[in-house]
């Protein structure tokens, strides 16, 4: 069965290692296969990742996009080391994005992500 993605006007997606803008109307894509796609809602741009939890989310970006996302483990785990001795109360939500990570499942592992970004900010509301 084929993802179907609504496209606004001008609106870019990721499909594999390749980006695609829409021109000037809305379009509907049908995409097939196992390509790794990102809406232009969901990409973080290295430059964005200003804090350490939007850092992690950036390298789990990079293993959703990579051919082997192994090579990028150590990124990630070394991030989260620091992120986890800064504030231990995030441990069960990294805990949650590891699971998806090792089991090979990059998209949820971003999802999970966007709420260790929420909670960070969060957290430093409250400084």
């Amino acid at each position: 069965m084929a993802l179907v993605i609504d496209l606004k006007p001008k609106e870019r997606i990721i499909v594999g290692n390749a980006v695609i803008t829409n021109d000037n109307q809305r379009t509907r894509l049908h995409i097939e296969g196992d390509a790794p796609i990102l809406r232009e809602k969901d990409v973080l741009r290295e430059q964005d990742a200003t804090s350490p939890c939007k850092r992690i989310y950036f390298i789990i970006q990079m293993m959703y996009l990579a051919t082997d996302a192994t090579e990028i483990y150590d990124q990630y785990f070394s991030a989260v080391r620091e992120v986890q001795e800064a504030a231990p109360s995030t441990a069960l939500l990294i805990a949650d994005i590891s699971a998806q990570i090792l089991g090979g499942h990059y998209y949820k592992a971003l999802r999970e992500a966007r709420k260790l970004i929420d909670y960070e900010q969060e957290l430093m509301a409250n400084v």
